[in-house]
């Protein structure tokens, strides 16, 4: 793994959102679920999709909060238009389980 600065770990913009609205995605290629997250005033309520179906159901998210990469370019996956990277890491069977802070923090906040 190479080493980087403490700048290029500044260019990656990791947010506090809330997720708002949660929907099944049977579109997809993998089992996922459409996400809304609302990261508040300046950055506002932005789409992504997740494979997180072995963990999570739609209406279980809704309300809980997550960390999520702001500052990617929107990229197409099928027909969802991903605006934001909700950030998990793998569990012992290399499904997804996702990342947010220990407690409530006002959202839009960003990770140092």
């Amino acid at each position: 793994m190479s080493e980087i600065t403490y700048d290029d770990f500044q260019a990656v913009d990791i947010r506090v959102g809330v997720i708002t609205r949660a929907e099944p995605y049977p579109e997809a290629r993998k089992p996922a679920i459409r996400l809304w997250v609302d990261f508040g005033g300046e950055i506002g309520e932005k789409r992504s999709s997740a494979q997180i179906t072995r963990h999570y159901t739609p209406e279980g998210l809704i309300g809980r909060q997550v960390l999520a990469v702001v500052n990617f370019p929107p990229r197409q996956i099928g027909k969802v238009m991903s605006e934001v990277l909700v950030l998990g890491a793998p569990d012992a069977d290399g499904e997804v389980v996702l990342l947010r802070p220990d407690h409530d923090v006002p959202i839009g906040g960003r990770m140092f």
